[in-house]
């Protein structure tokens, strides 16, 4: 009986220290970005993961919108997701500045640069801090072992719920992937050019 209770305990010790340290790098994050801190931010960052995550995002919602209009072919989507996701590189690299990005997590809005709209409405990650831990702990979604999705709307609706990835990677938790609500997807999809 001692090493069931013995195995229950250290299970409960690792599930702290797993919690806790995802807990921390979140807290850092928001703290670097509540202090418009760049530089800071940027160390928290798979800046090549976050990439990807957007990007893809935007030509999957750029594919839904010329799908609305007509039927497109598999060649086509072939050209969409190599050209189309360098297209939107372009647009990501520009948005993952350490200003801009310390940007939309402090404020969830994106001032217009030259190939990228402005953008609102996107909930920003500084309000997290604003709820105690405990219902932090809803907001927390298990994708894999070492990753983390945080929802970081209010609401989990299809069209406004938005997330950040947490990734633990080396020694630490890094924001790896960002969730975008639909809306700003489509108006970033809608400034790429159509064919």
């Amino acid at each position: 009986m001692r090493w069931f209770i013995g195995i229950v305990v250290a299970t409960v010790v690792l599930i702290m220290i797993y919690l806790g340290s995802a807990a921390w790098a979140l807290a850092g994050l928001i703290a670097a970005a509540r202090q418009g801190n760049g530089a800071a931010v940027m160390e928290r960052v798979d800046l090549p993961s976050l990439t990807r995550s957007l990007t893809s995002q935007i030509v999957a919602a750029y594919l839904e919108r010329l799908g609305a209009t007509r039927r497109i072919s598999p060649m086509e989507k072939m050209l969409v997701n190599t050209y189309g996701a360098t297209v939107a590189d372009a647009m990501v690299a520009k948005m993952l500045t350490a200003e801009k990005l310390t940007q939309i997590l402090k404020t969830g809005n994106l001032d217009a640069a030259p190939g990228v709209p402005n953008l609102t409405g996107m909930p920003a990650l500084v309000e997290l801090q604003k709820e105690d831990w405990l219902s932090l702990l809803g907001r927390v979604s298990f994708v894999q072992p070492v990753l983390l999705a945080i929802r970081v709307s209010t609401t989990s609706g299809p069209d406004n719920y938005a997330a950040i990835n947490l990734h633990y990677e080396g020694s630490g938790w890094r924001l790896s992937g960002m969730v975008l609500p639909k809306t700003v997807v489509r108006e970033l999809a809608a400034s790429l050019p159509v064919k």
